[in-house]
């Protein structure tokens, strides 16, 4: 029997989508999801914030095409992916932060996490989560200035998160809800914290366009808001599930971060650990952690669990298990 011509076969890293869709239409959809958020931020912001997510974007976009030029491969940055990872930096970052160190992120982002391990599908870590653990890192103080752009009388408080990290108590009413969903000029946090509404409409798009699937953001959620009820910061069952899901970057980590196709399970039930790894990290680190939100490193310590995840719960081929011969 003679052997196929292997030239005939075509292998490719992942996303891997038996669909009419393609890796650019993905992409675009989640740019357009984005895109309410994005408005919030400049309107919020200002030039300021206008001028974060423009640097952070184009960075990634021209590190993505020198480091495939100079080595001489293909450039996809056609595909936009690098323009969703700076528009999630840009994101991930306060208002207060330096163009500069922008730009920095966004060659760890691209050059140091996704390129030298391959490029898209092949990056382990979602990038912009690991960029902005990098900048958290290297710049503490930068990233956790949170005092650009916000009405009077809240430039003097902390983030919502920090005051409850910090033992403050109160019980929300329906006015902090709302501000925590609405958010403009009155929350403080990173650029895409602006308005949390926002973020949910963009995750509401992409569930509609099938683009992303509902068990990651939903048991990211529901995992986070029940810990967090039933351990809460002063004890047992004094959580506020319903003030603190709206609060810090979980919505925009749900629905944007944790369902990066490249760094997430993919069978269903690999997809309900992960989803509910993700939400038990980020309670361990909001109530006991030394910071006040923790889905960057949850999402990062789960990215780096998907191979077991994956080698666990994927269905065992016919014929191949151990009493196979």
């Amino acid at each position: 029997m003679t052997s196929p011509d292997q030239s005939n076969y075509l292998i490719t890293a992942m996303p891997h989508m038996r669909s009419k869709l393609t890796t650019s239409s993905i992409m675009r959809d989640v740019i357009i999801a984005l895109l309410p958020a994005t408005l919030a931020a400049i309107i919020n912001f200002g030039l300021q914030g206008s001028l974060i997510i423009a640097v952070s974007v184009i960075s990634c976009v021209v590190f993505e095409f020198l480091y495939q030029k100079l080595l001489k491969k293909p450039v996809t940055t056609g595909d936009f992916s690098a323009v969703i990872t700076g528009i999630l930096l840009a994101f991930s970052v306060p208002p207060t932060m330096p163009l500069w160190a922008t730009v920095v992120g966004a060659f760890f982002a691209i050059v140091i996490v996704k390129q030298l391990f391959g490029g898209m599908g092949q990056n382990f870590l979602n990038p912009a989560l690991a960029a902005r653990a990098f900048l958290l890192a290297a710049y503490p103080a930068l990233m956790t200035d949170f005092s650009f752009g916000l009405a009077p009388d809240a430039i003097v408080t902390a983030t919502p998160l920090a005051q409850f990290a910090a033992g403050e108590f109160f019980v929300p009413g329906i006015n902090h809800v709302w501000s925590a969903l609405w958010g403009f000029g009155n929350t403080r946090g990173s650029i895409g914290e602006v308005s949390t509404i926002l973020v949910i409409l963009g995750g509401m798009y992409l569930l509609a366009r099938r683009i992303i699937n509902w068990r990651i953001p939903v048991f990211f959620i529901g995992t986070t808001a029940v810990m967090m009820f039933v351990f809460g910061h002063h004890g047992l069952f004094t959580g506020q599930p319903h003030y603190e899901i709206f609060l810090g970057s979980l919505m925009l980590a749900a629905f944007f971060m944790a369902t990066d196709y490249s760094t997430t399970p993919m069978t269903a039930i690999g997809q309900i650990i992960f989803g509910v790894g993700c939400g038990f990290f980020t309670t361990i680190i909001r109530l006991w952690g030394g910071f006040p939100e923790g889905v960057t490193y949850a999402i990062l310590m789960m990215n780096l669990l998907v191979p077991l995840i994956d080698k666990v719960t994927m269905p065992r081929v016919y014929g191949t298990g151990k009493g196979a011969k």
